[in-house]
């Protein structure tokens, strides 16, 4: 587990997912296999993940 949020560099489209991924010790596939999922639950995930693409920094 990392201790910072940040985009990496190997990443898909905005590298949210890779990113959440990395610091919580879960693997990025994963986390792109759930926010896909709860993608079929009302709610505003596409929000979410445009708000953490322009607020998560990239990686050095």
């Amino acid at each position: 587990m990392s201790s910072e949020l940040v985009r990496p560099r190997e990443r898909w489209i905005a590298g949210v997912c890779s990113g959440l991924g990395h610091r919580y010790g879960l693997s990025p596939n994963v986390v792109r296999a759930l926010f896909v999922l709860s993608c079929a639950l009302p709610g505003p995930q596409f929000i979410i993940y445009i708000a953490l693409w322009i607020l998560m920094p990239s990686e050095a």
